[in-house]
């Protein structure tokens, strides 16, 4: 069985969700209406599979909450949306998420992209990005060297970041090197700005 944890404020719109997913074959599901309680689910139950959030709702803070749930929850992160634009969507893919889902996605599409993730794809509606801008528009880095982009942009050292992702300090300060080779960045501080221009974190 797939665990997944479904995070929305809108309480028709996650029920909605959650009843129709457990009425699927191979899906157990946990809710929670605010990204603060995501946090806590995630902390005291037994590990998810994927997790879906909602842009908008109370404690996301835009695409910090994706962070921090992909940090906590060790498993792929998903963008559940009814509003964001398309920049946003591609922002968020960039940042690492296993997807962005447009809530006017039928139910079935809705499983099939679930499932897509769920094998370690990422699922992008390219029907709903502009044809004219490009899914990734910037370098493209690993999962691992987004991760430790983030906890520069974070602020963080890189003993934090090395604890915070259980990696030795010397691989972080391996990956930071590559990514700042990748983005162009004369130093970490250059780096983590570039992260923010770019989408990243």
């Amino acid at each position: 069985m797939n665990r997944l944890l479904l995070a929305d404020d809108h309480d028709l719109v996650r029920e909605t969700i959650a009843d129709f997913m457990r009425s699927q074959d191979g899906f157990i599901v946990e809710v929670a209406d605010s990204f603060d309680a995501a946090l806590s689910v995630v902390g005291r139950s037994a590990p998810f599979d994927l997790v879906l959030l909602d842009f908008q709702m109370p404690g996301m803070d835009a695409l910090s909450g994706l962070a921090k749930m992909r940090a906590q929850a060790h498993c792929p992160v998903a963008i559940l949306s009814g509003t964001a634009p398309p920049d946003v969507a591609r922002r968020a893919l960039r940042a690492g998420a296993a997807g962005f889902l447009p809530k006017t996605l039928d139910p079935q599409s809705l499983v099939a992209a679930v499932r897509h993730m769920l094998v370690g794809e990422i699922y992008a509606p390219l029907d709903f990005l502009e044809e004219d801008a490009p899914l990734y528009d910037g370098p493209r880095l690993t999962p691992r060297e987004r991760d430790v982009l983030v906890g520069v942009s974070e602020g963080k050292s890189n003993k934090e970041i090395a604890r915070d992702l259980d990696i030795q300090e010397v691989t972080v300060k391996l990956h930071l090197k590559t990514v700042s080779r990748k983005l162009g960045a004369k130093n970490r501080t250059h780096a983590a700005m570039l992260a923010r221009d770019m989408g990243y974190a």
